[in-house]
């Protein structure tokens, strides 16, 4: 239970806070691109819920139940095994996306620099702590937070921020998948003992 709450914040935590929220608040943003993040939240709620039958289950010494336990942990497992393979497999056409996104409102601020746009481009240079598709573009007027030294390319921090997410979530994949093989090794070993007891009586 505390590890299906615990990925369910980290989801809410990617989807709604730091610099993806950025992306995500912007209408060009496409829903399908957070759709892992949707997936992530709803196994920590599925985790979750999974758990507390566990509970039920062992304080009731049911078979029944720890085993549906057992399949729902495996179900749970293979899950995140398979979003694990095609989050990194498809890391690149993330940030192909997510830059395509940038270079779109790029293009629309150089149309029309005192439009509705002048503010979403730099909510994305103040998150992302660049300025422009190259180093040079300060120069071309371009809203820029006065607090950046160095002006770097957005292209390639949103390379970088999309990159250092996909590891965060790798890492927690890792961790939640450890908790869940030895979820299931133990209500198995829980089981068994169950069934050795009543054998006995």
């Amino acid at each position: 239970q505390l590890a299906g709450l615990a990925v369910i914040a980290f989801g809410l935590w990617l989807r709604f806070g730091g610099v993806m929220a950025d992306f995500a608040s912007d209408k060009k943003s496409p829903e399908y691109f957070f759709m892992g993040l949707y997936v992530l939240v709803g196994a920590g709620a599925l985790m979750t819920t999974v758990g507390f039958f566990g509970c039920c289950g062992a304080a009731r010494e049911s078979q029944c139940l720890i085993g549906a336990f057992f399949a729902c942990l495996l179900v749970i497992f293979a899950a995140e095994v398979t979003a694990g393979v095609f989050a990194f497999i498809g890391k690149k056409v993330a940030i192909q996306e997510a830059q395509k996104i940038y270079e779109d409102i790029y293009d629309d601020y150089m149309k029309n620099p005192g439009g509705k746009v002048n503010s979403t481009i730099y909510r994305y240079h103040l998150a992302l702590q660049c300025c422009g598709k190259d180093n040079m573009e300060q120069q071309t007027g371009l809203p820029c937070p006065e607090n950046i030294q160095k002006a770097s390319n957005c292209l390639v921090e949103i390379q970088n921020v999309i990159d250092a997410n996909l590891h965060l979530v790798g890492i927690v994949g890792i961790a939640i998948a450890g908790i869940t093989i030895f979820g299931m090794i133990f209500s198995m070993v829980l089981c068994c003992a169950i069934r050795n007891t009543r054998d006995t009586i």
